[in-house]
């Protein structure tokens, strides 16, 4: 079984904050295989019927268990009751290893009553990282990563399947949207959600969104919602100052894996023109794994100036531009932002980067990294 030792540490530093973890991402990105790697673990497919009988009681099944054992419900959604059983593992038995795993977060599903704060760590599993993959999967093309997406199937494949995506969004409608959130217009949904992909990276429009997909304003306010809880997008929040010139409501809207953007193109190459974009989103991925949601936005003024990503912290607002190639990066939008907020750190994140170094752009000292830097100074 491929190892990926970057999750497996993860997970286990979550268990030393509290008994009860639970791993989330979107179908088929890796949750039962990453499950799977913990040796001599208890495991339990909530899938099948024989896994929600042993969890009628949960008392006594957790009361089975060995002491500090490794007990891992997976699709622990399924069951009828996931948060009472959850919130008995991590009352009662907090001897054990809970990993739960599941495609939504645990907020705004009906199945969860209870969304177990305080109980809990949260562990997101996003699209394979930009640098698991040549690390783990051995995959050195940055082009590949971009066209084929980051679920490990489609990433191993020698070409994108167009069925694979075409019947993944399918079963993401069937067996996440509808069954957790009760959304009976596929149609609607679907055209909305392959919109969303098209589009993505772009400012929310709800109101030009409602006219494209032919559903009323609420109607993509909740689909977008559901979108976001199951982790298929994810909303960036503009940070501002309070100047009248910032953005300050509207969010960038981003897709979850730069494969099915590319397929819902039609892409059967990735395009110069789109590669930074592409690129964009893998940072983001590895971003969102480092800095906690409410530390991280994009910055955005009415003159259409932007820096891709701001963390703020502390009284200081560190800037994060995205590059192919940081010899061609301008630094006019950095110069005018760096005059508004002065305290903070330039990073240019860029593929192919070994060792970070420094460089000078427009008088301002820029840090060019890979995406690795970020991951090695986690604040989660």
């Amino acid at each position: 079984m491929m190892q990926r030792p970057f999750w497996i540490e993860r997970i286990e530093k979550a268990w030393k904050k509290r008994p009860l973890v639970w791993l989330s991402g979107v179908r088929r990105v890796g949750k039962t295989t990453i499950a799977g790697m913990f040796p001599e673990a208890i495991y339990l497919n909530c899938d099948l019927l024989s896994a929600g009988r042993r969890l009628e009681d949960p008392e006594q099944f957790f009361h089975s268990c060995k002491k500090n054992s490794v007990v891992i419900l997976d699709e622990v959604h399924r069951l009828k009751d996931p948060s009472r059983v959850l919130k008995i593992a991590a009352d009662e038995f907090s001897h054990l290893r809970i990993l739960a795993t599941g495609s939504s977060t645990l907020s705004a599903t009906k199945k969860f009553r209870d969304s177990l704060t305080g109980r809990k760590t949260m562990v997101f599993l996003p699209p394979v990282l930009f640098s698991e993959c040549a690390e783990v999967f051995r995959i050195h093309d940055l082009d590949r990563r971009l066209l084929h997406g980051g679920l490990p199937e489609q990433l191993l494949a020698k070409e994108p399947d167009q069925q694979f995506f075409s019947e993944w969004l399918d079963s993401f409608y069937a067996r996440d949207i509808q069954e957790l959130f009760g959304i009976r217009e596929r149609a609607g949904f679907l055209n909305l959600l392959k919109t969303m992909l098209i589009q993505s990276g772009g400012l929310a429009d709800y109101s030009a969104l409602s006219r494209e997909c032919e559903i009323s304003r609420i109607t993509v306010k909740s689909h977008l919602e559901a979108m976001t809880v199951a982790h298929a997008m994810y909303p960036l929040r503009p940070f501002h100052g309070g100047s009248k010139r910032e953005l300050a409501h509207r969010p960038k809207i981003y897709a979850f894996d730069t494969g099915f953007i590319c397929a819902c193109r039609g892409c059967e190459k990735i395009r110069p023109e789109d590669r930074g974009l592409l690129w964009e989103h893998l940072v983001l991925d590895t971003l969102r794994v480092t800095f906690s949601r409410d530390n991280l936005g994009f910055w955005r003024d009415k003159s259409g100036r932007e820096i891709d990503f701001v963390t703020s912290s502390r009284g200081k607002v560190d800037a994060i531009e995205c590059k192919i190639n940081p010899d061609r990066f301008d630094s006019k939008h950095l110069q005018f932002f760096r005059g508004l907020y002065p305290s903070g750190t330039n990073y240019l994140v860029s593929p192919g980067i070994s060792e970070p170094y420094e460089m000078s752009c427009g008088g301002l000292p820029v840090h060019v990294v890979s995406c690795d830097f970020f991951l090695r100074h986690s604040d989660e």
